[in-house]
């Protein structure tokens, strides 16, 4: 070996890290990945009622503007998934809460811009405010899940 040269068995590593999200980490999951999983998505139905219910309660019981509303109705729905993953789903680590809240507000807020995207196209396209909601909370939630797993709770 010359001086300032790297040992054989440094310079190529044996096998490279499995990528962040593959499938067989999936498949090799602890059984505590999949109850944190179980938590998070009985957290986002309870968000997703709460956002529905406060959507149509404010377009159809007070004339609010479905843009609006749908603002109103992330709010709350964020409210209620922040309290709910902070505690029960997410261990609550090192990180102070109002960290968490930041962060997490952060990745909602991405949702959220994403989901006025959607409601807006399924709207303008003819589609009932109330099913073009449902349908963008939907389409959104693998983003907000990702980004809250892997960096909001941390």
């Amino acid at each position: 070996m010359v001086s300032g040269q790297a040992p054989d068995t440094l310079a190529e590593p044996a096998t490279s890290p499995p990528p962040t999200f593959s499938l067989s980490r999936i498949r090799h999951a602890g059984r505590a990945a999949w109850i944190q999983l179980l938590k998070f998505c009985i957290v986002g139905v309870s968000g997703y009622v709460v956002n529905l219910i406060v959507y149509s309660v404010l377009i159809r019981g007070f004339g609010v503007q479905y843009i609006i509303a749908s603002i109103v109705a992330f709010l709350v729905a964020w409210l209620n998934n922040f309290v709910l993953n902070r505690q029960w789903t997410f261990p609550k680590g090192a990180a102070s809460p109002v960290l968490q809240a930041i962060k997490y507000m952060l990745v909602s807020l991405v949702g959220l811009i994403v989901n006025l995207g959607i409601l807006w196209a399924l709207v303008s396209m003819g589609t009932d405010t109330l099913l073009a909601q449902a349908i963008a909370i939907f389409a959104v939630t693998p983003i907000t899940f990702v980004l809250t797993r892997s960096w909001a709770f941390l």
